[in-house]
């Protein structure tokens, strides 16, 4: 799932569609649904899709890899990579590939079951490009953005999106053929609109650090609610859902390993809790801290974050992996950040991503040197079910 929160809209529409998911190669065709798993054998291991996914450019040469995933409830999703997309309706019981082509996916956001946006490059280039889908995801049109290139997406419905750059927000309605920029703050590093109205920006100030500022009439004006003293800034993340605001503050990186604090709002960033500060030897101090800490994110030690998931108005995840450790892992809070608890996956890896339909049920994509896969929990990441395991050559 994208880097992004949980909407009801999402479940009610993959609901209606779960019965006719139209995905695949060529024309349209239906699967069976959720019920399907239990009239067959679930699959194992790449459930004989590896040599599908490899016609897809960008893999002729190399492994095939996960990069995001993303869920419209517990059972129908889709996971992307570079040069494909495969997707299940019955939980990973069963794949298939949807398609194979020259978009290598880094984020896949999709508001119902038919209509889905994507950030993507194409091989052997840098530039990223916003593509979008009518057909569940077969086929796939570049939008043009002239001046604009998105590091993250946030699509309310198959028309209305928001998307963020390093410095600031803009917002469609018509699908992604136009945008319009939002009213962001000067030295925006990143931003989030939980509505059309109520939006978060993370400021730099020279000198000083993050101030994070809050805006409840579109952008028109803006407070600051919290002050991060730091040394460094080199940039942030935000995510906003409901009541709930999370901010991620980045320090330096050095050794693998990543710097960062993260700070968590539940009342629409009126007051703010610092959940963790992660020092690191090869980064430095993190951003409102000393060179000691305030505790860790997952996957530590030096982990590096993934995506944020947040869940109605008390709870969050966060993925990350430590490519010096070889591992990854899931961070959760159920209280708005008043508590945080890091649950380390036993199987190896350097970096995931996270898609959580539901508190309690999610969806987890590993990059892996020697077993990239997708996981599947029902207990808020406790415990972790392998549903896909690609091969390593």
């Amino acid at each position: 799932m994208t880097t992004k929160s949980t909407m009801t809209w999402k479940r009610i529409g993959a609901l209606a569609l779960s019965l006719t998911l139209a995905w695949g190669m060529g024309p349209v065709h239906t699967l069976s649904g959720a019920n399907a798993a239990s009239s067959q054998a679930c699959g194992k291991g790449d459930h004989g899709l590896s040599a599908t996914l490899k016609k897809g450019s960008g893999v002729e040469e190399q492994h095939l890899q996960f990069t995001d995933i993303d869920f419209l409830n517990d059972t129908t999703g889709r996971a992307g990579g570079e040069g494909f997309l495969m997707g299940t309706s019955n939980a990973g019981c069963t794949w298939q590939s949807i398609y194979t082509g020259q978009w290598q996916f880094t984020q896949l956001d999709f508001p119902n079951n038919v209509n889905g946006y994507a950030l993507a490059r194409v091989k052997d280039s840098p530039a990223t490009y916003l593509v979008r889908t009518n057909d569940g995801g077969s086929h796939w049109t570049r939008l043009d953005t002239p001046g604009i290139q998105f590091k993250r997406i946030d699509f309310r419905n198959k028309d209305v999106g928001y998307g963020y750059t390093y410095n600031g927000a803009y917002q469609t309605k018509d699908g992604g053929v136009t945008w319009s920029k939002m009213n962001t703050p000067a030295n925006t590093r990143a931003a989030a609109f939980a509505t059309e109205k109520q939006g978060y920006a993370v400021v730099v100030v020279p000198g000083s650090g993050y101030h994070l500022k809050q805006t409840s009439d579109g952008g028109k004006n803006w407070t600051t609610s919290l002050r991060v003293v730091s040394d460094t800034w080199s940039g942030a993340d935000l995510y906003a859902h409901g009541q709930q605001v999370w901010a991620l503050l980045y320090g330096d990186a050095g050794m693998s390993q990543q710097s960062y604090s993260l700070y968590a709002s539940g009342n629409q960033g009126k007051n703010w809790t610092q959940v963790f500060a992660q020092s690191t030897a090869g980064g430095g101090p993190a951003p409102g801290t000393n060179s000691t800490g305030k505790g860790n994110g997952p996957a530590n030690p030096g982990g590096h974050p993934g995506n944020m998931a947040l869940i109605g108005n008390q709870t969050a995840y966060l993925s990350a992996g430590s490519p010096a450790a070889g591992k990854v892992g899931i961070g959760r809070s159920y209280d708005k950040g008043s508590t945080w608890k890091n649950i380390d996956l036993k199987d190896p890896g350097y970096s995931s991503r996270i898609s959580f339909p539901s508190a309690k049920t999610g969806w987890l994509v590993v990059t892996s040197d020697n077993s990239p896969a997708i996981y599947q929990t029902t207990d808020g990441g406790t415990t972790w079910t392998q549903k896909m395991l690609l091969p390593s050559e």
